[in-house]
């Protein structure tokens, strides 16, 4: 099998396995006769599927790819794999799966630290109630009016275009159309339409927040999914033919790679100070904050990046009810009894069971690889790697490894 009849054999069967579950083709932005021709199979058994993903592999070392687009599609096809076992019924661990998915093994977070956040929080929180009270009672008025919430999005939305924009090339012709919606499990999403354009909804129900929103404007758009997906079409798909890339799916490898990449997009695009420069669009559109304190109360918050993961595990790897687990969430988190059954939910979907942990741990192996730059590497030129780069969670762990091995050598070096 030649390298391109393997890549075609990816596409077809990330294809396929899409007309199973809904939802699992997150884009495609490839050959359209492709996908025309996989629409107009009968649909396959998920066993014969699961057989597919096993002959790719074995055929895979004996193409001539470079090795780093073998790293990549080696990553995709087990985890490919891992989703049609599943759907012929096969019994697969939930930290098994999480593991053939996004190549990261899942543990429980530490509460002790969870208890040091809370303390973190109460500090910046002082006054009268409980911790939870002081601070839903804070969120509360952190809180962008509905009818504000269209303005405010296209207004960071267009701040942060002209930074991202400043740092990273995009195509002229990029375009991001933002629209308000309900009823959703998640809070935004991003539609990549290809052509250098997305849609990313934005779900109402949640109440967002002028310190979260800068947060989600960065992760759906700039420089997050849709600044790496224009980056990528236009670099590795169109000028490298990678045509792997062209496809994206979900409770794979690169959905860790990408939601890693696009939660640490404000700490890219605007970095410490995102409090203050955040507050003065909002003082623009007539909104009220204070950026300092956003920033120091997120900063506590991020301490309590597991629980949500940790919820999973419950749910998923304990067999915990779903009361216990919003108990858990409302214990750890701080956050009220809606908020909660909303996460819940998303943890409930047999498609996005798995996905927190794309955040949770994504966020963690981003955020260190991003942390480990070599001498004189900036840290835009080291997340311009992550928007340009096939790479994976094991070859940014392997990264990871090393730079801190080099660190320590030369610590010990320059003490001795």
């Amino acid at each position: 099998m030649d390298a391109d009849e393997l890549v075609r054999g990816y596409l077809v069967l990330g294809l396929r396995l899409g007309r199973l579950v809904s939802g699992f083709v997150d884009s495609f932005t490839g050959d359209p006769a492709l996908s025309r021709t996989v629409d107009n199979e009968p649909r396959l058994d998920p066993r014969a599927l699961a057989g597919h993903a096993r002959q790719l592999l074995k055929e895979l070392p004996a193409t001539d790819l470079a090795d780093q687009r073998k790293q990549f599609l080696e990553a995709h096809l087990k985890a490919l794999e891992c989703t049609a076992r599943k759907l012929a019924g096969e019994r697969i661990t939930f930290v098994d799966e999480v593991q053939q998915y996004f190549q990261v093994r899942i543990r429980p977070g530490d509460e002790d630290a969870y208890t040091q956040a809370h303390r973190n929080l109460d500090a910046l929180l002082p006054g009268a109630g409980t911790l939870t009270e002081r601070l839903q009672a804070y969120r509360t008025a952190d809180e962008v009016p509905a009818r504000r919430l269209q303005g405010a999005v296209q207004a960071i939305s267009s701040a942060l275009r002209d930074r991202v924009r400043a740092k990273y090339a995009l195509p002229e012709q990029e375009i991001v159309e933002y629209q308000v919606v309900t009823n959703k499990p998640w809070s935004g999403f991003n539609y990549y339409l290809g052509g250098y354009r997305s849609r990313v909804a934005i779900n109402a129900d949640l109440g967002h927040r002028m310190s979260n929103l800068p947060h989600l404007v960065a992760h759906e758009s700039y420089p997050g999914h849709h600044t790496e997906h224009c980056r990528k079409d236009a670099g590795l798909i169109a000028k490298r033919g990678h045509a792997e890339q062209s496809i994206f799916l979900i409770n794979t490898p690169q959905c860790l790679m990408a939601e890693g990449m696009a939660d640490l997009g404000l700490h890219a695009a605007v970095g410490p100070g995102w409090g203050v420069w955040t507050e003065r669009i909002f003082r623009d559109l007539g909104l009220r904050m204070d950026g300092e304190l956003s920033e120091k109360v997120e900063s506590a918050a991020a301490g309590l990046l597991t629980v949500r993961q940790d919820a999973a595990l419950l749910l998923h790897d304990r067999g915990a009810d779903q009361d216990d687990v919003v108990a858990h969430l409302r214990r750890w988190l701080l956050v009220p009894d809606r908020r909660a059954r909303q996460m819940v939910r998303f943890l409930a979907d047999p498609l996005w069971r798995a996905y927190t942990t794309t955040y949770v741990e994504g966020v963690r192996l981003v955020r260190a690889w991003l942390d480990v730059r070599a001498p004189g590497e900036s840290l835009d030129s080291r997340y311009l790697r992550l928007l340009d780069e096939p790479l994976t969670p094991k070859s940014l762990e392997s990264q990871v490894r090393d730079g801190l091995s080099w660190l320590a050598r030369n610590t010990q070096e320059n003490s001795i």
